[in-house]
Formats: C-alpha cells, structure tokens, sequence
C-alpha cells in the first residue's frame, strides 16, 4: 500500500517538473524574443517568424504594414494564405531547403489588399527560439524593371530575327558583328560567310553612287544617314539597296537596316517612262484631251484643249467642267446627261454644239473615259465645224450636179416652145386691138421671167467660158446701182455708196460679179415695201476688198438664215431660191465668200469677200 503512493506521488511529482520544465523553455523562448523585440521592430525590411509548418507566430510593423493587419491579427495565420496559389511551391521548396540546410534564399510574391508585391527572401532557423525567422526585402520595382529588359530582350530579337528588312551590326572597324535572316536573304549569301566578314568586302557599286564616300563621312559627324546603294551579288546580278545607318545604336555597335529596292526602282522608273510617253502623247495629240477628277474638277488640259476651246490651262486647269458646259445654255442638259452615261455605262461618245468665248459657235465629238486611272477620268474631243461644213457643201454639191441635169433637159424642153411663142406674140402685137394691149404686157413680162429662169437654169447646168480681167470693183458697183435706181425709185428706195479714196482693181468677170450685185440689191428692193434705203460700202481688210449691202427689211430668222443659198429655197412668195445659189456659186469661183448677217426686225446684211490677187484663167 505504502509502495503503490510512493510510485503515485513519484509519477506526479515527475509530470510537475515536465511542465514546470517546459513553461520554463517557453518563458526563455519569450525572454530571447523580448531582449529581441527592439531590432525586430526597427528592421527596415519585413520580418516574419513562423515554425515548420508555415504557422506565423510574429511579424514587424513593415510586414504588417504591408498586408494591412494587426499583429495579433497575423498570430496563427499560415502563410499559405499570403502567396498565391500559383506560387505556394515555392513554399515547399523553401520547407525542404531548410531541413536540409537550416537556410533558404530565394523570391517570393506576397499578396495583399494593393495586388502582388515581390520580395527577396533570406529564412533561418534560429536556435534559441526553435522557429523559422525571414527577412523580406521589397523588389517589385526591380522585378519589373527586369521584367521589361527580358520582355524588351525578346523583342528585340524576334524583331531581329524576324524583319524583312536587312539588319547588321558592325563594330569601329567595320567588321560584321551579326546579321539576321532578311539580310542574308537579300545578300544571297549565309551567316557563317558573313559574320566576321568587313562590311567592304560587300562589293558595293560605289562607282554609280558618287556621294557614298560622302555619306560614311556623314555618318561619322552626323550620326545617322540614309542613301541607296548599288551591291552586286554573287552570281554577277546588281540589287539596289536603301539603308539606313546609325552609329552607337545597340551595345556599342552600329547598325545598318537595309531593303532591296531593285523591283520599286524598276517600276518607278517605266511609271516615269510610261508617265514621260503619256505627257508626250498628251501634249503632242491634235484631238483636245481634258484630265478630270470624281468631283468632275479639271486636273489637266493639253494645248490642243486650250486652242479649240479659246481658254488657257490657267483659264480651266483647278476649274469645273460647268465653265465649259455654262459657255452653251442650250446643250447644257445634253451635256450633262453624256457625263451621267458615262459615270454609269463607263464610257460613251457624243457631239455637241459648244459656245467659244468669243461668241463663236463650234460644233465637238468628244468621248469620256471613266477611271481611266483611278479616281481620273478623261476626254478625247475634236472640233468637227469644218467636216459639218464640208459634208454640208458636199450635199449642197450633189444637189447642184442633179439641178444642173436636171435644169439642162427643162431648158431644151421649154426654150423651143418658148421661142414658137414669143414669135406668135410678135406677130400679134400689130393686129391687137387696143383694149387688148394690157394683156399683151402681161404675157411678154411672163415670158421674159420664163427666158431669165431658163438662162439661169443654162448657167447651172453648162459653165460658161470666162475671161478674168483687172477691173474696178466700184466702177461695177455704180453700173449695178444705175442700172436698178429705176426700180428703187418706184419702190421710194434709195441708194447710198460708201467707198475709200482709192480705187481698187480685182482680177474678176465683171458681167458675173454684176449679176451677184444685181440679185442681192433687187432682193434688198423687194424686201422693203414701204421703202427706205440700201447701204453699199466697199473697203480694203488686209489682201481682200470687203464688200457690205445692208437693207432696212423685216430681217431673216436665225433657223432659216442658214438655209439661204440652197437650191430651191426662198423667203420670196414668187421665188425660185435660184438667184442666191447662182450668187454663192459665182464668188466662190472667185475665190471669195458670202457671209449673211440678219435679226428679225433689223433688215439683213451681206458681207462679200474679193482677194486682191490675180485669179488664174480657169473654165467657170
């Protein structure tokens, strides 16, 4: 009994010294971690300390700082819960660095309320406490400094490796320190011929670039420079290269960026060509051409152009196509609508009626081109008045050959019958009894109508032999007017006659030139009813003789006035159009020209044109 409250009294007495031993180990733990607290707390980088399990037992005030808590708030927490999940192996590696050598270094990322920061950790086991002991330096701003030189490392060299551009890095004294894929490409040799070879040995052009030598002294003072370059290659072939240089650009070294040019210059310089052939074909063309853009604004114009339209490139270069279209109100809506088919359909051809600046009308074909080149379009025009002209003279041409067949056989077939009756006439003229005598005026004034239509007929349908002599044309204009001033004075017309001091002598038929004055003025006569006066002047233009008959009659409307001079066409109630035709015909052989100018209301006037120059001889 005694001997089993001994062994109880022993077991207790052993288990109030193991506790008492280890609340003493304890309080010693608290004594070290007090006389350290000081330079715990104080410590410039953050402090933790935790045992081998991760389970914080204290943190400094930077730590604390860092992470926004109390220290009693960290007391028990595993720092598991300040690194993210992605990171925790570092935690493990930490773990097993420090079993195997009681210290560990390495960088760990903290998180916290901010986001992320980096530390370089440096973690013993310290003796005298028995837990683990960290000191946290913040390396965020190197770790992302470093960050950007890998990431900037990296680039670089895929940039590098991966340029179309040729690049080389080349020392002081021009040796090849590197070169990338593009430039052995474009040098058609490879990195092993060229690496450590001498940017000299290149077999550049220099010859074609006088200025090289220029532009590596450049360099040197400058700095920087670009130029082009001829190398040859190795098979004998010549590439263009466009570099640019640059002293000190990476490490120390230089660096020349280089591309093949070869196919661009090729190409600019047949544009040139192509550019220098078009501006020939453009400025040499006898058809006007006219360059414009979508917004229908004149780009070019070629002298051509200029001439037919009477306005100069500074006139219409920078312009619309509404100053050529303005200058014909009537053709306005015509012209327009060609722009419209042709911006639809793409191209299309017209002709058009186009009023000059001088007031001179001139009658175009022209046909547009859409986007002959992009955002440009063009058109071709030429000034076709003279073929109207000569198509309109032709017609009037094949009418007179059918006149003239034609008047020949009326006036063989009339002429016979004719003269049986003007003979009977005669005849009749003795026995007519006297109330009969009006009616015999009457029918001899229709028969010596009947006798002037066949002669003129005659004249068109044989010409007639006729000697040029040197007369004076005024003199045939005072015979003219002597010869119809009887007729005036019945119609209460009077004659007035302008001429110069000199008189002058043309080489002409006068009997025909006659003819011509006599038709236009008896015209003028009848055309004024109630009378009123005929102007004749005669002047000197240049090597011409300027003939003018102006009456004072009710005028011709511009529709018709184009129409005088055709076979068979008159303003006359009893005309036959014959005397007009007859007159055009006569100048004409001539050498000279009838102009008519007229306005309702403002009677008309005839501009007759004369060269001074012998006419040669001819059959009319």
């Amino acid at each position: 009994m005694e001997k089993e409250t001994f062994v109880d009294g022993a077991n207790s007495l052993r288990e109030e010294i193991f506790m008492l031993k280890k609340e003493n180990d304890f309080l010693k733990k608290q004594l070290e971690i007090s006389s350290q607290r000081d330079i715990f707390e104080n410590a410039g980088d953050a402090l933790i300390i935790f045992d081998n399990k991760g389970i914080l037992f204290n943190a400094n005030k930077q730590f604390c700082s860092l992470v926004e808590k109390e220290e009693w708030e960290l007391s028990g927490m595993s720092l598991l819960e300040f690194v993210p999940p992605d990171k925790q192996y570092k935690l493990k590696r930490q773990q097993l660095l420090m079993e195997q050598s009681g210290q560990a270094k390495g960088i760990l990322p903290i998180q916290h309320k901010k986001g992320i920061s980096f530390f370089e950790v440096v973690t013993k086991f310290n003796e005298k406490i028995g837990l683990n002991v960290s000191i946290l330096r913040d390396i965020t701003h190197k770790q992302k400094l470093e960050g950007k030189i890998r990431k900037n490392e990296h680039l670089f060299q895929e940039l590098f490796l991966e340029a179309l551009d040729g690049i080389v890095f080349w020392d002081s004294y021009g040796k090849i320190i590197n070169i990338n894929a593009a430039a052995c490409r474009i040098l058609e040799r490879n990195s092993h011929e060229l690496i450590g070879s001498k940017l000299a040995e290149l077999n550049m052009d220099v010859q074609k670039n006088p200025f090289f030598f220029q532009r590596l002294r450049d360099l040197k003072s400058l700095g920087a420079v670009r130029d082009e370059v001829y190398v040859n290659m190795p098979d004998g072939r010549e590439k263009l290269l466009e570099y640019t240089g640059r002293m000190h650009s990476v490490d120390g070294f230089h660096m020349t960026i280089f591309r093949d040019i070869s196919e661009r210059n090729r190409m600019e310089k047949e544009l040139r060509e192509s550019e220098s052939k078009f501006r020939v074909l453009f400025e040499e063309a006898l058809d006007g051409m006219i360059l414009w853009d979508e917004h229908n604004k004149i780009i070019d114009v070629n002298s051509a152009a200029e001439k037919m339209l009477g306005l100069s490139r500074k006139d219409l270069v920078g312009q619309f196509l509404h100053i050529i279209i303005a200058s014909c109100p009537r053709k306005r809506q015509e012209l327009l609508k060609h722009f419209e088919i042709v911006k639809e359909k793409g191209k299309h051809s017209s002709s058009s009626t186009i009023q000059l600046k001088n007031g001179e009308e001139r009658h175009f074909e022209f046909s547009t081109q859409h986007e002959l080149v992009e955002a440009m379009n063009l058109t071709v025009f030429r000034d076709v008045s003279e073929k109207i002209q000569m198509q309109e003279q032709l017609r009037k041409s094949d009418t007179l050959n059918v006149i003239g067949e034609l008047a020949a056989g009326i006036a063989h077939e009339i002429r016979n019958p004719m003269t049986a009756l003007k003979g009977f006439i005669q005849l009749l003229e003795d026995s007519m009894k006297e109330e009969h005598t009006l009616y015999y005026q009457v029918i001899n004034s229709e028969l010596q109508r009947i006798d002037s239509i066949i002669n003129e007929f005659l004249l068109l349908a044989k010409p007639q032999a006729v000697r040029f002599q040197e007369k004076n044309v005024v003199q045939i204009l005072k015979e003219t007017l002597e010869l119809l001033n009887a007729q005036a004075v019945l119609h209460n017309v009077q004659f007035n006659l302008i001429t110069e001091e000199n008189l002058y002598e043309i080489f002409c038929e006068p009997n025909q030139l006659k003819k011509v004055f006599i038709n236009i003025i008896k015209n003028a006569i009848e055309v004024m009813p109630d009378g009123g006066v005929i102007t004749v002047s005669i002047s000197k233009q240049d090597e011409k003789i300027h003939i003018t008959i102006e009456d004072q009659g009710i005028g011709i409307p511009a529709g018709k006035l184009k129409k005088l001079g055709e076979p068979f066409y008159t303003t006359k109630e009893r005309g036959t159009g014959l005397g007009l035709m007859v007159s055009f015909r006569i100048i004409e052989e001539h050498k000279g020209s009838i102009i008519i100018e007229s306005e309702e209301g403002k009677g008309r006037l005839f501009h007759i044109y004369l060269p001074l120059q012998p006419i040669v001889e001819q059959q009319l």
